[in-house]
């Protein structure tokens, strides 16, 4: 499938085939890999289909949510979705989000975990779907602006970015990898942050991700939104949403669906919730994949000596940057 437009390499990283990776990593029985130029990490079955995912045509009245995982994309997948659809809160309660919203590299991420693949659309099908489609790819934005196909360049698309505080990323990703087969870890949270912060878990690094993401945010087909501002003001970043996708709803709906994405409510909705992944077997029992959703609760999981670590982290890497994280609130929803 091969030619002058396709430049990315995939190389091992070579502590992930030891055993003290894959003894607390245990869904990754061949390792995970590094993808060049860019750095990105994923495993080595996403590896060999990258190249199917980058061919994929945009569409100029698709909708792209972009995120790292765990910031919110679930919950800003349903507000994509709704707005995009007449805010038909029946249709959306009748099917999963994850066929209204796929995936695109997931089903890709593992060989082995057929329940998963049966849970998302792949590309192919993908394709086939009826305008406008809203799809949440994690790969970094920067798989695409680095690429030589001019249709990610000038974005063509409407691209929302949500952004999150790492410390709160680092203690969800950590249940997220205890809760979903596929990762299979085992180990603590204090060990899940080291790989974190030295780029060994699927999608690091997090900082490039939301950095390149960060250099294009005044572009007009692109919203960039803060995980913590929709916590704070729900409503007002919706109505921010809204705006960039040129939707107009009256204040009965708006405030209908503010009320359908609040935390408690949205936990408890089948559709999104993911509940199903328990009975396919691509979950464990304990917890849930919607958990708390709360800004500042790394508080409750990180030692002094651990949050001291990830406050140099976050140091290092924002040295550069103008971007700021809230990693506490008063106040949210």
């Amino acid at each position: 499938m091969s030619d002058d437009g396709w430049k990315f390499e995939f190389h091992d990283i070579p502590t992930t085939q030891l055993e003290p990776f894959k003894q607390l990593f245990t869904g990754y029985d061949e390792g995970l890999v590094r993808m060049e130029p860019g750095g990105f990490v994923m495993p080595p079955s996403y590896a060999r289909n990258a190249e199917k995912i980058y061919r994929m045509q945009p569409r100029n009245d698709d909708v792209w949510l972009l995120t790292f995982p765990k910031c919110g994309t679930t919950w800003t997948c349903e507000l994509l979705w709704l707005l995009q659809n007449n805010c038909d809160f029946e249709a959306a309660g009748k099917t999963g989000l994850t066929i209204r919203t796929p995936f695109l590299e997931m089903p890709y991420l593992s060989n082995k975990m057929q329940a998963m693949r049966e849970m998302f659309m792949n590309v192919d099908k993908v394709e086939q779907l009826p305008s406008p489609r809203v799809l949440r790819p994690h790969f970094a934005i920067l798989f695409a602006s680095t690429s030589t196909a001019r249709h990610y360049q000038v974005f063509i698309m409407q691209v929302v970015y949500v952004a999150r505080n790492p410390k709160d990323v680092i203690v969800s990703y950590y249940f997220h990898h205890k809760l979903i087969k596929l990762h299979g870890y085992i180990g603590t949270l204090d060990e899940f942050a080291e790989y974190f912060m030295n780029d060994e878990v699927a999608y690091a690094p997090f900082f490039p991700h939301i950095l390149d993401a960060w250099s294009k945010r005044h572009h007009p087909n692109m919203h960039f939104m803060f995980y913590e501002d929709m916590k704070r003001d729900l409503r007002g970043e919706i109505e921010k949403v809204a705006a960039f996708l040129g939707k107009s709803y009256s204040d009965e709906v708006m405030a209908k669906l503010t009320e359908h994405l609040k935390f408690d409510n949205f936990q408890k909705n089948e559709s999104v919730n993911n509940e199903s992944g328990k009975k396919m077997g691509a979950m464990n029992e304990d917890g849930r994949f919607i958990r708390k959703g709360k800004t500042g609760d790394w508080k409750n999981h990180f030692s002094p000596e651990l949050n001291s670590r990830i406050d140099e982290w976050i140091e290092k890497n924002l040295a550069d940057s103008d971007l700021k994280f809230v990693t506490e609130l008063e106040n949210q929803d």
